[in-house]
């Protein structure tokens, strides 16, 4: 832009004087005028070959930020393959690469969102249609109605609703909306209470329960109902896990940089290929049977509380998930 004044500035500078310099070369002509008339001339050719670069200068300018407009034009109808190019002056290139990186996160997200849709209606068509087949075969008489019939279609509606429920609490969780009903809780027997509940189930696999639970920690305000949810969660991995004969140990410590819960078991573990996928929606193991949300569950609701949520995992050795809850 300055290009440009300077430019105008001595086309009007020429201008002016060469004016003025034809009103003295109509009176007295002199070796003098003639000097300075030569040195106007150059002025003013100076000034216009200014104007004609700054005009270029202006164009190089324009033309990128026609590319920045037309590639925001193209996001906003939803082509979220659409990129900037990286061209013109470095504020403009960094303001092409930063649409670039967002446009990355656009597809991505769009990506993510359709194989989510995918997986629900995936997850869903399975229970639906075993009712189906099974209400369909009673009315028709091939099936005979019996309580066993009955019972696995009530498990199958159970089914349902579980994965109606998550999707939900998730939708919820990420949407920031969910609500945690804190109250002062004592982790350690916290701890006892959901290992106490889990412990039958673990006598029926023959997998040995050790709690260990550090006392004399102050009561931390946390929503127990959902932070059992996800003890409960990774409780019940391990267990599936484990073979006859494994362990799975629950311990609890208070530190200096917060509250750690940790759940470990001596079962397959995990491959290292699937372990970066754990936490994400309908991600599950390849001996997996359920819906493959209940980790990304868990995530949400310790990061609801301000924690957060890991997991270490070796085949064959087994696998270590933590939780560290704020203080």
């Amino acid at each position: 832009m300055l290009r440009v004044f300077t430019g105008l500035f001595l086309v009007l500078l020429g201008c002016g004087t060469s004016l003025l310099l034809l009103q003295t070369l109509a009176t007295d002509i002199t070796t003098i005028t003639y000097l300075l008339l030569a040195g106007v001339g150059l002025l003013f050719v100076g000034g216009i070959l200014s104007v004609i670069r700054s005009g270029r200068w202006l164009r190089g300018l324009v033309a990128p930020i026609d590319d920045l407009l037309d590639t925001t034009d193209r996001l906003a109808a939803g082509d979220y393959q659409a990129r900037a190019s990286l061209q013109g002056l470095p504020e403009l290139r960094r303001l092409a690469a930063s649409i670039n990186s967002m446009a990355q996160q656009l597809d991505r997200s769009a990506a993510q969102r359709r194989g989510f849709f995918a997986n629900v209606t995936h997850e869903l068509r399975t229970p639906l249609t075993i009712l189906q087949g099974e209400l369909e075969g009673m009315i028709d008489g091939v099936t005979p109605l019996s309580p066993e019939r009955f019972q696995s279609l009530l498990e199958e509606t159970r089914h349902l609703s579980q994965l109606v429920e998550d999707l939900r609490t998730l939708s919820l969780a990420e949407a920031g909306a969910l609500e945690l009903r804190r109250e002062p809780t004592d982790l350690a027997d916290f701890v006892h209470e959901v290992a106490a509940s889990l412990r039958n189930e673990a006598e029926r696999a023959g997998v040995a329960l050790q709690v260990t639970a550090e006392d004399g920690a102050p009561p931390t305000e946390i929503d127990p109902l959902r932070l059992r949810e996800v003890l409960a969660n990774l409780m019940v991995n391990g267990l599936r896990a484990c073979q006859p004969g494994g362990q799975l140990k629950i311990g609890y410590a208070h530190e200096m940089g917060g509250h750690i819960l940790t759940v470990a078991d001596n079962g397959r573990g995990i491959p290292p290929d699937d372990l970066p996928a754990v936490f994400d929606r309908f991600s599950k193991g390849r001996e997996s049977d359920g819906s493959g949300l209940g980790l990304a569950i868990a995530k949400e609701l310790v990061e609801a509380h301000g924690g957060t949520i890991g997991l270490d995992s070796q085949p064959g050795v087994g696998t270590v998930a933590t939780i560290t809850l704020p203080i």
